[in-house]
């Protein structure tokens, strides 16, 4: 599953999809591939830099992914939102200045109908760049009206 493929499947399109493909998933997990971080057209970067932080995003946008691969290829899948990142560890400053592919890794932890908890983590090579926790709301206009999915 390349980028374009992954673009079609996510609210993220042109440069703002961050990710190249995904390298394997299960219904528990998902690792995908990245090299957008060496692009000096970044959407995310600010003053020339790719602040470490912004690897939350990219876990995101995997979190995405495996829900569009969870939900099967016959149905549409459900608008996600952020709702808490937790127990976020940078160990790195930035992320522009690593040469190489990052590998993206989201793993459910928990969920029901309405959220999902995942834990998720940046590497390059065996070198973890950032980590975390993360909890995401499915439909939530649906949840503010009152309506279950």
């Amino acid at each position: 599953m390349n980028r374009e493929w992954i673009a079609a499947r996510i609210p993220h399109r042109g440069n703002m999809c961050l990710l190249d493909e995904v390298s394997g998933w299960s219904a528990d997990h998902i690792e995908c591939l990245a090299t957008s971080h060496t692009d000096p057209a970044h959407p995310l970067r600010a003053e020339g830099r790719l602040g470490a932080a912004n690897g939350i995003e990219y876990a995101a946008q995997a979190m995405a992914v495996h829900g569009a691969l969870t939900a099967g290829s016959e149905a549409a899948p459900r608008q996600g939102y952020l709702t808490s990142v937790r127990g976020a560890s940078l160990h790195v400053e930035r992320l522009d200045d690593l040469a190489g592919a990052l590998r993206v890794r989201a793993e459910r932890l928990s969920g029901d109908h309405n959220q999902v908890l995942y834990r998720f983590s940046l590497h390059q090579g065996e070198r973890c760049l950032v980590e975390g926790r993360a909890a995401v709301v499915l439909d939530a206009e649906q949840l503010e009206a009152g309506k279950q999915p």
